[in-house]
């Protein structure tokens, strides 16, 4: 998730620019750059590394345009590398581009462009769109009243993914073009000067005046004017929106804490994380690939983690088990580290950690290597130790996430171990293509469902009022719902200190019925419809003893019989977990909140967990 910045006004634009960006550090920190324009042309400054390193370059200091675009990256498609920094210009430097998103179809769309003779510099996938909007600038579009806006605009509906773009023109020196699709931007209204931003933090400091961008709505900016399209290029009015926030408070959004903000940009984390990697024909990940041969002398594949993101383990074990038919085991890395595994150079080993310096779990990964096996690194942070341990490693793109409780981290590590196990179900030809294909679309369809899901919050709320007082709840699960059973139990021990456990619904005869007694809580998760009457016989055996009940569920289960019921959009059962989370999340940020309870830093616990 990276951070872009805009100014035009009276004012010389790269100072501005600059602190904007130290101010988005946190949404990205391996390249940074800024675009101005100058006397003659657009002139671009960036470099690898820290925003401060702008500072350091030759001519910075040098820069007296009024007009500049800038970016803070995160890096998605290619290495962190003065190259693949933004900005990006097209062929003839006519047109520069920041971007914050992901443009999925940038393979099919740079194919296009190298056809028309364009060439290509970077790795990215945000150097596609100058070259594109010079391909429609340079075609017969001179009727158009404003051929700057309408080139940009015909360059976006070409595009497929989440962007926000600003875009300089050398031929139009005295505006911009600004879009949003999917990701966030907002315009700061001043006098005689506008602010463009991806927060509201970056630019809070000059303006509280604010205009907030819908999808496929455009600005056509001056220092003095903004007129704004939507898709069609029609003229719309905007409400200016005064913002009291101050800087510390802006920067979560509004939001009371990082948690809640975190739960509620899991549709976005989501999608960035899905990428330009899923499309309709296969699956892709950049600067990773596996033979079909390898995978085929593959005999076990291990998962190894530590708390959340071994959860996020045992919530894919499934996919890649029926998908691929190896057998896969779930381990927790401490446990891993110390056991003399059977490992050898035919297992895999998927190594899972939000910081990617989780300590137990690079040491498991060290000895996985020194036993022959091949490794893979899944972390949301570039660089990070684990990522440079490993054979391959892939990235989830969540974004920085700051509160110490994991939710969006969580649920994108789902949604790559899923992809994962279905780019590997391709390559071994194991699983029917009608079976992948449908789970692809229920893959693109899940930030919409988890928006959905986000909706119910009001009967959440009401129960976690109801039982916030409780010093012991029982979460239950079949199957793959027993996975998600042990995350949810974890989130509620984490953030709320109340003691909770977590059983496979057929092992609660078997022992843990003998702690239910009347008012005791107990959760259960049911979205397997083969499972699904079975768990409603677990549930009825304590509700007979007294229990009270909550139920999340995509089938069309009953509610009379349960004090809750929270209903959550179908999918496949596969991908049920990153649904079925997500009001289990809600219920113990309420149950905190109601507790009076730090819910963003929770008591004993660390967000990166670097000893042992």
């Amino acid at each position: 998730m990276c951070g872009i910045v805009g100014y035009i006004g009276k004012q010389k634009a790269s100072p501005i620019l600059i602190n904007g960006l130290l101010r988005l550090e946190y949404r990205g920190y391996d390249s940074a750059g800024i675009a101005t324009i100058e006397q003659n042309g657009i002139t671009i400054m960036k470099d690898k590394g820290r925003v401060a390193n702008l500072y350091e370059l030759d001519g910075i200091n040098n820069l007296t345009g009024t007009v500049g675009i800038a970016h803070t990256r995160w890096a998605t498609h290619g290495k962190p590398s003065k190259e693949n920094s933004h900005p990006h210009m097209d062929n003839s430097n006519s047109f520069a581009v920041v971007h914050n998103g992901i443009i999925e179809n940038y393979h099919e769309l740079r194919s296009f462009l190298e056809s028309k003779g364009y060439s290509f510099y970077s790795d990215t996938d945000t150097e596609t769109i100058p070259n594109l909007i010079h391909y429609y600038y340079e075609k017969d579009l001179e009727a158009s009243d404003n051929k700057f806006l309408a080139a940009v605009k015909k360059a976006c509906d070409d595009l497929k993914g989440s962007f926000a773009i600003e875009v300089l023109c050398k031929d139009d020196p005295e505006h911009m073009v600004v879009v949003r699709q999917d990701s966030p931007l907002v315009i700061g209204k001043g006098m005689g000067e506008n602010y463009i931003s991806s927060d509201i933090p970056a630019i809070l400091s000059f303006t509280k005046d604010f205009y907030l961008l819908n999808d496929r709505e455009f600005a056509y900016l001056s220092k003095d004017k903004i007129q704004f399209y939507n898709n069609d290029l029609k003229l719309i009015v905007k409400e200016v929106k005064s913002i009291e926030w101050n800087a510390a408070s802006a920067e979560k959004d509004g939001y009371d804490d990082f948690m809640l903000k975190e739960i509620y940009e899991q549709p976005v984390a989501i999608r960035e994380t899905i990428g330009a990697k899923l499309n309709e024909k296969k699956i892709v990940f950049d600067d990773f690939s596996l033979s079909k041969e390898y995978l085929k002398t593959i005999q076990k594949i291990y998962i190894i983690a530590c708390g959340t993101a071994m959860h996020a383990g045992l919530g894919t074990r499934n996919t890649f088990e029926q998908l691929c038919n190896i057998p896969v085991e779930v381990e927790v890395a401490s446990e891993f580290r110390y056991k003399n595994p059977l490992v050898s150079e035919k297992t895999l080993c998927i190594f899972i950690s939000q910081s990617g310096e989780t300590a137990d779990t690079i040491a498991a990964l060290k000895l996985a290597k020194s036993k022959g096996a091949r490794t893979i690194a899944i972390s949301n942070v570039i660089g990070s130790s684990i990522t440079r341990e490993a054979d391959y490693c892939i990235y989830t793109h969540a974004g920085p996430e700051i509160a110490v409780a994991s939710t969006k981290a969580y649920t994108s590590q789902l949604t790559l171990l899923n992809i994962l196990a279905i780019y590997f179900a391709e390559l071994l030809e194991t699983s029917e293509e009608n079976i992948l294909t449908e789970l692809k679309q229920e893959l693109l369809n899940l930030p919409k469902k988890v928006e959905l899901a986000l909706k119910d919050v009001a009967s959440i709320k009401s129960f976690a009022d109801m039982v916030y007082k409780e010093s012991d709840m029982f979460f239950l699960g079949r199957g793959i719902d027993y996975a998600v059973a042990l995350e949810a139990s974890l989130k509620l021990k984490e953030i709320s200190y109340i003691h909770s456990d977590a059983y496979a619904a057929g092992e609660l005869k078997h022992g843990p019925i003998a702690l239910i007694e009347n008012g005791v809580t107990v959760i259960s998760i049911m979205t397997n419809p083969d499972l699904v009457e079975k768990t409603i016989s677990n549930v009825q055996e304590v509700i007979t003893r007294g229990a009270k009940t909550l139920i999340v569920t995509n089938q069309p289960i009953e509610d009379k019989r349960f004090d809750q019921v929270i209903h959550i959009p179908e999918t496949s059962t596969l991908l049920s977990p990153i649904l079925s989370i997500i009001p289990l999340q809600l219920f113990s940020y309420y149950i905190s909140k109601e507790k009076g309870l730090d819910v963003d830093k929770p008591r004993n616990l660390a967000k990166s967990v670097t000893v042992e």
